[in-house]
């Protein structure tokens, strides 16, 4: 009868043992949870702001700006304009 007592205090204590560290594993997973969340909003917000970013650089009047200003170049006359066809 001693024995059993004893297993059963083992089991008890192993028990509890085991769910002390499962409680502790599921808090360590729940803060890398919510770690990996916030950097997901985080990159989610830089996108957004890239995204507008990358509309306001590649906007028609400014491309044709750098053109004119900084590339000196010109809207050629009409009657230099060469069409190619394609014979494909």
């Amino acid at each position: 009868m001693i024995l059993f007592y004893v297993t059963l205090v083992f089991v008890l204590c192993f028990s509890g043992i085991w769910i002390v560290q499962i409680k502790h594993f599921a808090r360590q997973n729940f803060i890398e949870l919510e770690s990996l969340n916030r950097e997901r909003d985080r990159l989610q917000i830089e996108w957004g702001r890239l995204q507008l970013e990358e509309s306001t650089w590649s906007t028609h009047p400014r491309i044709e700006s750098i053109a004119r200003d900084e590339l000196s170049l010109v809207i050629p006359e009409q009657d230099k304009v060469v069409i190619l066809l394609d014979r494909n």
